[in-house]
């Protein structure tokens, strides 16, 4: 979802309808043929943004929104490749922050990834949003749903509202910034390349360029 649609998507939050995510599909026989092109596929960073991974290892950054429906149908196909990827990738998602309004929708995803509660509760967060319609985009009703998760409401709003989570959060969009983020999902490779958003292509694109960077 691009930038300037963000606006409408928080206030539609919690009552999207429920879209089909067979179009992400990623096969063996696409990643194969899939030949990226610069300036297409994906965009050479003029300025290389500084990495946390350890050398010899790719980072890949995820740029997602909570309240974005492509976000929601990319999951999934995004999850699978997490979980099958080589061992010298690594992946960080990176909550954005186009405006104020999504600060509370950020703080949500560090709050989880502070508490490691992100593969219990980062999908039901998103089905929440669009398949429940519930409106997670401020902090009463986000502390409310964590709450009824099971998670202890004081505690996690302790770390919803510290100021490491909002150091997060600052980091988070500088991020965005230094690569230049317009929409989302979208990726960012090694500190070297951003890729938006294809659908189908956006892992095949990933996984060639991982493999290229491998090489050198």
């Amino acid at each position: 979802m691009q930038r300037r649609d963000f606006s409408r998507s928080l206030v539609a939050a919690g009552t999207t309808a429920l879209a089909t995510a067979g179009g992400f599909t990623l096969t063996p026989a696409l990643a194969q043929r899939i030949g990226p092109k610069e300036g297409t596929d994906y965009i050479r960073l003029p300025q290389p943004v500084p990495v946390d991974s350890p050398a010899g290892q790719v980072e890949v950054l995820e740029f997602f929104a909570y309240s974005c429906i492509h976000c929601f149908n990319f999951e999934p196909v995004f999850e699978e490749w997490i979980q099958k990827k080589p061992a010298h990738v690594t992946v960080k998602r990176m909550p954005v922050g186009f405006s104020p309004q999504f600060a509370p929708m950020q703080r949500l995803y560090f709050s989880l990834e502070a508490m490691n509660l992100v593969g219990k509760l980062h999908a039901k967060v998103f089905d929440a949003i669009h398949v429940e319609r519930q409106p997670l985009t401020t902090p009463p009703a986000i502390i409310d749903w964590v709450a009824k998760q099971g998670v202890d409401r004081a505690k996690f709003t302790e770390v919803f509202n510290s100021d490491a989570t909002g150091k997060k959060l600052e980091r988070a969009v500088k991020l965005q910034d230094a690569y230049s983020v317009e929409g989302t999902p979208s990726l960012g490779i090694a500190g070297r390349y951003y890729l938006p958003g294809q659908g189908p292509r956006t892992l095949a694109v990933a996984n060639a360029l991982i493999a290229d960077l491998r090489k050198a």
